[in-house]
């Protein structure tokens, strides 16, 4: 590291009068509570709420709670919450602190703070972005996993581990305080991720033997919103190399530094409980129904994201850019677009064609490094969203699939010749040793909560047919 001091509130004048944060983060105080404080939430949320304090005031800081690493802690706590954010622009960086966090905690350490911080009526609004396998849902039935071993163990006393726990703990502590209202809003890339939200914490509370139980239902019915939202930023990993670029433009080390792509979207369906930031000051888009632009992310960004993502792995890509640079990479993310493409709805405000190209530019920018790796990952939890409802609702009005198909044969090959980081690894790992292939597939698909998919002969025939390379050369 070319800096020897540390971002910090002590070390914060000595940085360039343009890049520190436009509002006192001494001024703030924790009114958000946010869970899963990642890189995400801190190139994202973070920032909007920074932007709208600027504009608004309000004294709008964030408790940012990490789950399990406690390396966020780490990097954070010494630096006050302060950290930088650069923007990989196509001509170069531009990078600046964010101020909006208050305070970083780890959910198992600081349990009570946690608690202490959800039933205050002064935190009007929680936000979570905690992945999709954070939710523990029931792949078959879409509620809460009441036989996940944590979510047991939740239910028995403990303190929690899961972030539903977490919530749960949380409301039932802020009704015996002061019952006042609350907005919880999911930041995670699940169609109609409010209503899973309620629907995780209402099966949690009804599953308890809490005393107030059905007092507490009732009341999160009055008093608790679960707004949907859409979020959409790119944010690699940060590496060293961008913890150096951060040094060098900050003139002290940031340990906390994460990075983004130019584009950003937040989309919020505009049923909110009470108080919260302007966070439209920042872009951000109030609106009755997020379903459109949720089935445009879903489905077309990171339906597209984890295609290339699995073609890219089994030829040899490490980024999306590497992938957008071949011969066939633009042409495979159009054609899966326009296909997935007929599975959505009109809707009003929704420019298809435009959002398409707007893909092709920001996967080719050759700034971001994301590697493919990254978007790799858990894929049994991210691909039903992504892919396997469109595949339904496509064959079910007699389209053809081709581009899906081939996306399916893609993530099976990579799950047999590139085992990654996924929730149900060694489930993976063991359908192969299904023969033949066909029965594989049928195992893979039913690991996806796929049964009928599983059952449908001439689909997973279909995928057969295109595992000997993985995917279709263009």
């Amino acid at each position: 590291m070319s800096a020897t001091q540390r971002l910090s509130l002590a070390t914060l004048p000595t940085v360039p009068a343009g890049l520190r944060p436009p509002v006192d983060p001494r001024a703030l105080r924790p009114r958000i509570v946010h869970l899963g404080i990642g890189a995400f939430h801190r190139a994202h949320q973070a920032l909007a709420t920074q932007t709208a304090e600027a504009a608004h005031g309000g004294g709008w800081g964030i408790a940012g709670v990490t789950q399990r690493s406690r390396a966020v802690v780490d990097a954070l706590r010494p630096q006050d919450g302060l950290y930088s954010f650069t923007e990989r622009r196509p001509e170069g960086p531009a990078t600046g602190v964010v101020g909006a966090v208050t305070e970083v905690l780890h959910a198992a350490d600081d349990s009570a703070r946690l608690t202490g911080l959800l039933a205050s009526a002064d935190v009007t609004v929680v936000t979570l972005t905690v992945t999709e396998k954070g939710y523990r849902r029931d792949p078959a039935g879409g509620g809460l996993a009441l036989e996940d071993p944590l979510v047991r163990a939740d239910l028995e006393g403990a303190a929690p581990a899961t972030v539903v726990g977490q919530l749960a703990a949380g409301l039932r502590a802020r009704l015996r305080a002061s019952g006042a209202p609350l907005s919880v809003v999911s930041c995670d890339n699940m169609a109609g991720n409010g209503a899973v939200l309620r629907r995780l914490v209402r099966d949690f509370v009804a599953a308890s033997a809490w005393d107030e139980r059905d007092r507490l239902l009732d009341w999160m019915t009055g008093s608790v919103a679960f707004p949907a939202t859409v979020v959409d930023r790119i944010v690699p990993a940060t590496t060293d190399a961008d913890r150096e670029t951060a040094a060098r433009a900050l003139g002290v080390a940031d340990e906390g530094a994460v990075t983004g792509e130019p584009f950003t979207q937040w989309v919020l369906q505009d049923i909110f409980a009470t108080d919260r930031p302007r966070w439209e000051e920042a872009g951000a888009r109030f609106v009755a129904d997020v379903a459109p632009y949720q089935s445009a992310k879903l489905r077309l960004l990171n339906g597209a994201h984890s295609a290339l993502a699995y073609r890219g792995l089994a030829e040899g890509c490490e980024t999306v850019a590497d992938v957008l640079a071949t011969p066939w990479g633009e042409a495979a993310v159009r054609a899966y677009c326009a296909e997935a493409a007929q599975s959505l709805p009109p809707a009003e405000g929704l420019d298809l064609a435009g959002y398409i190209d707007s893909l092709v530019v920001r996967f080719a920018n050759p700034a971001m490094h994301h590697r493919i790796r990254q978007i790799a990952m858990d894929g049994s939890r991210k691909i039903p969203e992504r892919w396997l409802a469109p595949l339904r609702e496509l064959r079910a009005a007699g389209r053809d699939t081709p581009e899906l198909v081939a996306a399916l044969a893609a993530w099976a090959r990579v799950t047999r010749d590139h085992p990654l980081d996924d929730p149900e690894a060694e489930a993976l790992r063991r359908a192969w040793d299904a023969r033949p292939p066909r029965d594989a597939l049928r195992r893979l698909l039913s690991l996806l909560g796929a049964g009928d998919l599983a059952d449908d002969t001439s689909l997973v025939a279909s995928v057969a047919a295109e595992l000997p390379s993985g995917a279709r050369t263009r």
